[in-house]
């Protein structure tokens, strides 16, 4: 058994899907906080992982779509 400590619900970097985020995010507009990142996400039926994704990534204001993929690529070791 490998003994990976990432919780269950976090993807891996090399399963990261960012058109999943992409789709979480619809509707979002922008400067966006990681609060609304999170209700966004939730009110989209997001999976449980890109929540969690986007609840590990810093409290500030994302300018732009791009900002929070790279955010949630840095949290994730992408």
């Amino acid at each position: 058994m490998a003994n990976d400590k990432r919780p269950q619900g976090n993807p891996s970097p090399d399963r990261w899907d960012p058109d999943a985020l992409g789709q979480a995010l619809r509707g979002l507009d922008y400067p966006a906080t990681r609060g609304a990142l999170i209700s966004t996400a939730r009110d989209n039926a997001a999976d449980d992982a890109i929540v969690d994704a986007l609840m590990g990534i810093p409290e500030q204001n994302y300018r732009n779509a791009a900002e929070v993929s790279e955010a949630v690529a840095r949290q994730l070791g992408a």
